[in-house]
């Protein structure tokens, strides 16, 4: 049991760093962009995404974690879920790539048809990268990762900054989107040990589709109905709306990508391991959950207070619009640690029929929610996401007190540390907004200022989160991260 949990967190220590890595060069590239292009163009490409998204689930979620729950999977498994994926993709883009001229007519807008058809690409590259993903996660080699997605998001920062100088407008983000997608295939391709064998098995496949439908159709569900927000507010008010709507929304969700996404795709085999010890999965959510919400609070507390010196530093003023909903929307992410590490136990536990009946009723509430805040304006429909976001956490750990015995009251007792110190934390440094210094001399003060005051009070009370993740870090410092998992499929 202790080689297993060094080795989650070591894998889970380069998961983030690759997430920390690809998201630093994003983000670096979403300023520059956002500079140098009109807020429309992104309102513009986000119609586009909500199409290609939900057709992107059928390739990302269901198969992969069946694969990875699955406890003796081998190379029959992967090669029948690979091929299966490939075909499948490739018809999923020619439906997009013939459907494209009714769905820009639909948006009112036929310039959309060659950006469907380009950026639709994506679909057919996801089908072949989704299995290699599958099989790093469940050998547990996340090096891997670092290196694809770190060479993929560099590569495309260039072609897209490249592009958007030159003048290509919208054709640079989605240059961009393209080329991330295709390197960081193909490094995955080159570097991972995996290849394709020439087998299928039909019934392999069914047993795995068994499994994995109830997490496709959880996350088409999850992803319709984050792309309905976008759509609804796009069709009700205008694309610059929508262009600030999702600047707000993404800038918090850079940082909650770089933890949320690190834990789910390492907790998730190691969880699905331990799954005949439901005391090891109780442990291993329990510290999942303190840990990540001592690191994802402070950092939501401290953009929603920085968020008006920072976008009008990064993205200059005509930005400023956003700055109400990415207020809204760092404090719903601020506990989203809580729902990934439910949703992963309920996963790895094999209990994918619960997951599905939780999406079903969570969209049902959400949508709900959301007709009923549209007319009243975007920051009505930002403050509905946030409400929906605290009841689905309860929905989503619910389950979780009679299966694992941990109840959604003992969570949120968990998180209480990290909750007040990163209040007290927001409480000292925003008078310094008020001090009417310069955009980069408040940031300058401000940054540092609640880091020091975060980690010296941590210090000070010797909280059992902040000294834990001093011994993870002491120990993968010791070793170099040679703990990676050298396992193999078979």
């Amino acid at each position: 049991m202790n080689d297993r949990k060094q080795s989650f967190f070591s894998n889970l220590l380069w998961r983030f760093m690759e997430r920390c890595g690809a998201q630093l060069v994003s983000f670096v590239v979403s300023v520059v962009l956002a500079r140098l292009l009109d807020p429309s163009l992104y309102g513009t490409i986000a119609l586009v995404t909500v199409i290609t998204s939900i057709l992107n689930v059928f390739v990302d979620s269901g198969m992969a974690n069946a694969l990875i729950q699955k406890k003796n999977t081998d190379d029959l498994d992967f090669s029948s879920v690979f091929y299966f994926n490939v075909v499948f993709c490739l018809l999923l883009y020619a439906l997009l790539f013939f459907s494209a001229p009714w769905i820009s007519r639909l948006y009112n807008n036929l310039s959309l048809v060659p950006i469907f058809r380009v950026l639709g690409l994506t679909i057919v590259i996801s089908g072949v990268k989704n299995v290699q993903q599958a099989y790093v996660a469940k050998t547990m080699q996340f090096r891997r990762f670092f290196f694809s997605t770190l060479s993929g998001t560099i590569l495309s920062a260039i072609v897209g900054i490249t592009m958007a100088y030159s003048g290509f407008g919208i054709w640079a983000l989605v240059a961009q989107m393209l080329t991330n997608a295709a390197v960081s295939t193909a490094i995955l391709w080159l570097t991972v040990g995996w290849k394709p064998l020439r087998m299928f098995s039909l019934e392999r496949l069914r047993g795995l589709i068994s499994y994995g439908w109830k997490i496709l159709v959880s996350g088409l569900l999850d992803t319709v109905y984050l792309k309905l927000y976008q759509l609804a507010v796009g069709l009700r008010y205008t694309e610059a709306d929508l262009a600030f709507y999702n600047k707000a929304d993404q800038l918090p969700l850079l940082v909650v990508e770089n933890i949320n996404t690190s834990i789910d795709s390492v907790l998730l085999p190691v969880l699905s391991a331990e799954q005949d010890s439901r005391e090891s999965v109780r442990e291993m959510t329990r510290r999942a959950i303190k840990t990540s919400s001592y690191i994802m609070m402070p950092l939501m507390a401290g953009l929603a207070v920085c968020a008006e010196p920072l976008i009008r530093a990064l993205l200059t003023a005509k930005w400023l619009p956003c700055v109400p909903y990415l207020r809204v929307f760092c404090i719903m992410y601020a506990l989203y640690p809580l729902h990934t590490a439910n949703l992963s136990a309920i996963k790895a536990l094999g209990r994918s029929d619960i997951f599905l009946k939780l999406e079903i009723l969570k969209e049902a509430v959400s949508i709900g929610l959301l007709f009923l805040m549209l007319p009243f304006g975007v920051f009505a429909v930002a403050v509905s996401v946030l409400i929906s976001g605290f009841i689905s956490l309860i929905i989503n750990a619910w389950p979780n007190r009679r299966m694992l015995g941990y109840p959604v009251v003992q969570q949120l007792y968990d998180t209480v540390p990290a909750v007040l110190l990163s209040a007290g934390m927001a409480a000292v440094i925003y008078p310094v907004t008020l001090l009417g210094l310069g955009d980069l001399v408040t940031l300058l003060i401000m940054v540092p200022a609640g880091i020091a005051f975060y980690v010296g009070v941590s210090a000070l009370l010797k909280l059992e989160s902040f000294r834990f993740l001093l011994g993870v870090a002491a120990n993968f410092l010791h070793r170099g991260g040679a703990e990676e998992g050298e396992s193999h499929v078979g």
